[in-house]
């Protein structure tokens, strides 16, 4: 079952920056990549806890601002010889429009 919601507009969204989106439960990180792809994770390391949405994006990857962990926005999945997970939420762009599905 899914649960989108409206984020705001892309262009809201810098590029290569992020937005966050808060729930009850925890924080979501609401990235747009240099080509106006969207990605978001859950705003939180695996390693840390650090948050997501204050690191680096490069390509279709974040670095974590705390201990430089690369986090794939893809697959939430840390890089190189880091080890762990973020979840990882359906994200898309209609007619400008973000969208995320919390489901």
């Amino acid at each position: 079952m899914s649960n989108w919601i409206e984020v705001g507009q892309l262009e809201e969204i810098p590029q290569q920056g992020s937005r966050v989106v808060k729930t009850n439960d925890f924080n979501i990180a609401v990235f747009r990549t240099v080509n106006d792809e969207v990605f978001a994770v859950k705003d939180a390391c695996p390693h840390k806890q650090g948050q997501l949405s204050q690191g680096i994006v490069h390509g279709k990857k974040v670095t974590c601002p705390l201990h430089n962990w690369t986090i794939s926005l893809e697959s939430g999945e840390a890089l190189g010889p880091d080890e762990g997970c973020t979840n990882v939420f359906m994200a898309k762009v209609e007619d400008g429009l973000v969208s995320i599905d919390l489901a």
